[in-house]
């Protein structure tokens, strides 16, 4: 099993060092997030300060960029980082593309369709020389002079994983996409009975073998060093759980876990202002069922119960405000827990 932390992305000379510690700490990767803070920068500082670390955005909102945009970003974060970069891409919902972006919006799962695809068609012109023929509905691609053609990669094709939560997208996600980053509102009922079943149907749609397809995130870790970090790191997941359960894109989630009747007044709630009211809404069953609880001893234990046989990739951490410090030893427990995933194959 992998397992991921982050950096903080307010001040990239941070970033810096944070990379470094988190390489010599034993874990496996950085993720960034798109909301404060534009999610590749931290990224290429990451890259260029170590030589290990995986690095990965969790994720970056599709649809605001060109393909073409994204397609370079990717291709040189490859490039510096040695084939170590992962693109992971969300269509994010409607009212922050709309009303944050300010960026037309229209069904996410054909579009993000094309989005993948027309970035891999653009790598391989790119590393083939091929001409760029791409024609879709929401993409079209017919024009790459030489002048406008990055060098050469050594490298593996960036993988691609795509966010998803609800059946459509993650039936896409095993089709098209690399690998799937599960949102951190889940259970692992949840995951077993929901995420793992459309997953196989991309898989039998594509061919993809689950051994080369990366299951991330579904839950977040709680651990401390004593009870207290514990409890406050717990507190703090309960708001998490609050806010996105507000939203009716997670919606299913609750519902398959008997809470069907949160989500709207979890809604209501934000809509009247009352953003300090969400925690106290979660109960402690729910907020168990989306997490792997426990003191640094005890963690790995409860990681296994609530991770192992269902995703490849843990977060340590859900926030750049608040970097994992779990103790390097702990890591290796984690890193030894097996998992299905093996290795990226290049998708054309």
């Amino acid at each position: 099993m992998k397992i991921f932390n982050t950096v903080d992305q307010s001040d990239l000379q941070k970033a810096s060092s944070m990379a470094k510690d988190v390489e010599s700490n034993g874990y496996s990767g950085i993720t960034t997030f798109e909301n404060r803070h534009d999610p590749f920068l931290p990224l290429a500082v990451c890259a260029a300060n170590t030589n290990i670390l995986e690095l990965s955005t969790g994720v970056a909102i599709a649809f605001l960029r060109s393909p073409m945009s994204t397609a370079q970003i990717a291709w040189d974060l490859t490039n510096l980082s040695k084939g170590r970069f992962i693109l992971g891409l969300g269509p994010q919902i409607k009212a922050h593309n709309e009303k944050r972006f300010s960026v037309p919006w229209s069904p996410p799962v054909p579009r993000l369709r094309e989005y993948v695809n027309s970035l891999r068609a653009i790598w391989t012109t790119w590393q083939t020389g091929c001409p760029l023929k791409f024609a879709g509905t929401h993409y079209q691609f017919s024009l790459m002079p030489p002048n406008f053609v990055p060098e050469k990669s050594n490298h593996r094709l960036t993988p691609v994983t795509l966010a998803a939560v609800g059946p459509k997208m993650l039936s896409l996600a095993g089709e098209v996409a690399d690998g799937v980053q599960l949102h951190p509102f889940c259970t692992s009922a949840y995951i077993e009975k929901c995420v793992l079943p459309q997953l196989e149907k991309g898989f039998k749609k594509s061919g993809m073998k689950r051994e080369n397809f990366e299951i991330s995130g579904g839950g977040f870790i709680v651990t401390g060093a004593n009870d207290q970090e514990v409890n406050e790191m717990a507190e703090w997941v309960r708001y998490r759980i609050g806010f996105y359960a507000s939203t009716p894109a997670y919606w299913p989630v609750l519902e398959h876990s008997g809470y069907g009747d949160l989500g709207p007044k979890l809604n209501r709630l934000t809509k009247e202002g009352k953003w300090d009211k969400l925690a106290q809404n979660i109960p402690d069953d729910l907020l168990h069922e989306c997490a792997a609880i426990g003191r640094h001893e005890f963690v790995v234990d409860e990681i296994k119960k609530r991770f192992s046989g269902l995703v490849d990739t843990v977060q340590a951490s859900q926030s750049y405000e608040k970097p994992a410090k779990i103790p390097s030893e702990i890591v290796t427990e984690i890193k030894q827990i097996p998992s299905p995933f093996l290795a990226f194959k290049n998708r054309r």
